[in-house]
């Protein structure tokens, strides 16, 4: 089973930046499991600058979805992010909420069945502006219930605030 560490928090908080810096200290060569589809191009420059962050010593594998079909058995790695990964679910199931959040848990159970150090990104979206539409207010829900799950299941959970690690669990 693996060893979770949850960050969570707001756009631009520090998340990835704080996950990385944590992966360092747990290995010399840490893996970056990135989950982005890429919509457009300003996403694709995001991405970018996310690769730009890493040196040498990671190794990055892309899986938009299937996260269990890696082998990331002794290693750490940094999963960002959740909320780029369940937008894919969301997306593929149709927008249905309990379809995709069913997948979603089916999936992580699998992966995290892995023993490594997991440090996992996510976004904290009910902390914002209430959506002005349905499908966005579905996917807070699907986010904020996928957020409890992972939660639950992890040893140390951060919230980020300004940059500043908050340690909430653990």
């Amino acid at each position: 089973m693996a060893k979770i560490t949850l960050i969570t928090g707001g756009a631009r908080s520090g998340k990835s930046s704080f996950a990385q810096r944590l992966a360092e200290v747990h290995s010399d060569h840490p893996v970056y499991l990135a989950t982005a589809r890429i919509w457009d191009d300003d996403f694709a420059s995001r991405v970018k600058r996310h690769q730009a962050d890493r040196d040498e010593r990671w190794q990055t594998v892309e899986e938009e979805k299937e996260l269990s079909k890696h082998d990331f058995s002794g290693k750490t790695v940094v999963l960002d992010c959740v909320t780029l990964w369940l937008t894919n679910f969301f997306h593929d199931r149709n927008y249905h909420l309990e379809e995709a959040l069913e997948a979603a848990k089916v999936e992580w159970s699998a992966f995290v069945a892995q023993d490594m150090e997991l440090i996992v990104v996510s976004n904290e979206l009910g902390m914002g502006v209430h959506p002005e539409n349905e499908m966005a207010r579905k996917f807070a829900d699907l986010q904020g219930w996928m957020n409890q799950f992972i939660a639950k299941q992890a040893d140390t959970v951060y919230l980020m605030v300004a940059g500043i690690p908050l340690k909430i669990k653990g």
